[in-house]
């Protein structure tokens, strides 16, 4: 699978978190984050395994007990069912990937 370069596609999540999938396999998922300044991502969980990295911006992002500032180049991960959230400091885009992949990001049909 092959995606090119395309600014249309990214659902929003909450208010300020748009996510668009990139491509997809079996056992994982790489999707893009835009993310808008002054917004938060909520505490949450879910099964799956997440990692990520920052391509702009910055955003505090916490990890079970644990709160750090990312910025450009850094990386995460987070292990299925670790709450986690972020707060936006200024607009960014992420780059994650997820396994197993989640259905719950995938593209609609088109249209």
């Amino acid at each position: 699978m092959f995606c090119k370069r395309d600014d249309t596609g990214y659902r929003e999540l909450v208010q300020g978190v748009a996510v668009k999938t990139l491509v997809y396999g079996e056992k994982m998922h790489f999707v893009e984050f835009h993310l808008q300044g002054g917004y938060a991502l909520p505490m949450h969980a879910h099964v799956y395994e997440q990692t990520g990295y920052l391509v702009s911006g910055s955003i505090l992002l916490s990890i079970g007990n644990e709160t750090f500032k990312v910025e450009p180049g850094d990386s995460w991960y987070i292990p299925g069912n670790v709450e986690h959230s972020a707060k936006i400091l200024s607009d960014s885009v992420a780059i994650d990937v997820f396994s197993p992949p989640r259905t719950d990001y995938m593209p609609g049909p088109k249209t």
